[in-house]
């Protein structure tokens, strides 16, 4: 080996040298190997496993389920709805400070909501669909007639957490971080406020007889306003209530029952007209004992009934879809996602339940066996809301990688 070293000091010429170093690489010492080898970075394991899955995320971007992808949006898609009278357009919002308004069957733009001073976080349409509403984070709201493409009437409130159109009538109910609860008639801005504690009004949903709403705060407080009278009929705190904010809430075909679900791990069954919590879900081993953390507690992000049987799903942020049986309240089935879901969704007249992930796939589950029936491909990145249309022929999906598409769902018993 010390000789080779020194012949390569002794030698001038290209050539020799050449031959030398091949000489070396054909039979190197440890020590050569060594001095090789401490170039390379063992420390940082990203970069391996990036080698072992280059291909198979490149094979992963490449496949695209979807029939059609919208993306005039130029940041991460945020929010996205359907017109509820025919489901032919979408609305959806992003990071972008702009609402698109377009047609779900060729992608062309009908209306471009614009003037928004933040991502447009919430984007929907009016119960009769003439009218679309946009709210950025910055607490500005815009309502546009949807044939005239004007905007007929804007407000600003403090940041702004959700909105929601009422179920029949064109009146708008928003919730802002002050813990505010705000209605309004729409052109005419006739306004009612719900006051509570100064903490965020974190969801909100209109019941559907129209008469009351629900909203969970950020303390875990749950309230059931009537809307007319503008009192809250129920206050649900304490020990039946959550103990961490609310994240999500949703109720049943007749406005009975509400389900919650929060940061805490848990989800809460309410009865509307006694105001009473009648059932806690949440999976096992989902919050550490005796912590109130909210670090160490699996949030629900999402909640739903099926309307055809006595089911209701609960999606968590460490990937688990739980499926509960409502009158027993025994935990069905466990439906395991490699990453946390954002949203689900029961279809309007079965048993399947969608659901949507940040790893970029939207899938559709069986309630009554727990088996995944389809999966769709086609986003680079997390999906951050969707939308199925009462057919449950295609869902609207809205990503972080500044895209929504339009998925159309086949299934065997279709």
């Amino acid at each position: 080996m010390d000789n080779t070293g020194e012949n390569a000091i002794e030698l001038h010429g290209d050539e020799e040298i050449i031959e030398v170093i091949d000489l070396n690489e054909t039979e190197p010492g440890p020590d050569d190997l060594a001095d090789d080898l401490g170039d390379v970075d063992f420390e940082d394991p990203g970069d391996d496993e990036g080698w072992e899955t280059e291909d198979e995320m490149e094979a992963e971007a490449e496949q695209d389920d979807s029939e059609l992808t919208f993306s005039k949006h130029t940041g991460s898609v945020f929010c996205v709805s359907l017109d509820p009278a025919t489901n032919s357009m979408a609305v959806t919002g992003g990071e972008d400070d702009k609402a698109y308004v377009w047609r779900v069957s060729d992608g062309e733009v009908l209306l471009e909501c614009t003037g928004h001073k933040d991502s447009v976080t919430c984007a929907s349409f009016s119960h009769d669909s003439s009218l679309v509403a946009s709210g950025d984070l910055s607490g500005v709201i815009k309502v546009w007639k949807v044939e005239t493409k004007e905007e007929i009437w804007s407000f600003e409130v403090g940041d702004l957490e959700w909105f929601e159109w009422h179920p029949c009538a064109p009146v708008l109910l928003a919730g802002a971080d002050d813990g505010n609860v705000w209605m309004w008639k729409i052109p005419s801005g006739d306004c009612k406020t719900f006051q509570s504690s100064a903490c965020q009004a974190t969801s909100g949903k209109v019941l559907p007889d129209g008469k009351r709403a629900v909203v969970g705060y950020e303390d875990g407080t749950v309230r059931v306003w009537d809307l007319k009278q503008g009192n809250a009929v129920h206050v649900i705190k304490g020990q039946d209530g959550h103990q961490g904010a609310l994240t999500c809430l949703a109720c049943n075909k007749d406005g009975s029952l509400v389900l919650t679900g929060s940061v805490d791990g848990c989800a809460k069954l309410i009865n509307t007209s006694s105001g009473k919590v009648i059932g806690s879900f949440s999976v096992d081993g989902g919050k550490t004992k005796g912590s109130k953390d909210e670090e160490d507690s699996n949030s629900v992000e999402s909640v739903g009934f099926c309307n055809i049987l006595p089911l209701i799903a609960v999606a968590y942020l460490d990937g688990t879809l739980a499926i509960y049986d409502l009158s027993t309240q025994v935990l069905r089935h466990r439906c395991q996602h490699e990453a946390g879901i954002v949203h689900l969704q029961w279809e309007e007249s079965s048993s399947v339940v969608s659901t949507g992930s940040l790893d970029g796939a939207l899938r559709l589950w069986d309630a009554r066996s727990g088996s995944m029936l389809s999966e769709y491909s086609g986003h680079t990145s997390e999906i951050l809301d969707f939308i199925i249309n009462r057919e449950a022929s295609l869902a609207v999906t809205a990503s972080g990688d500044n895209q929504a598409k339009v998925f159309c769902l086949q299934r065997p018993d279709r």
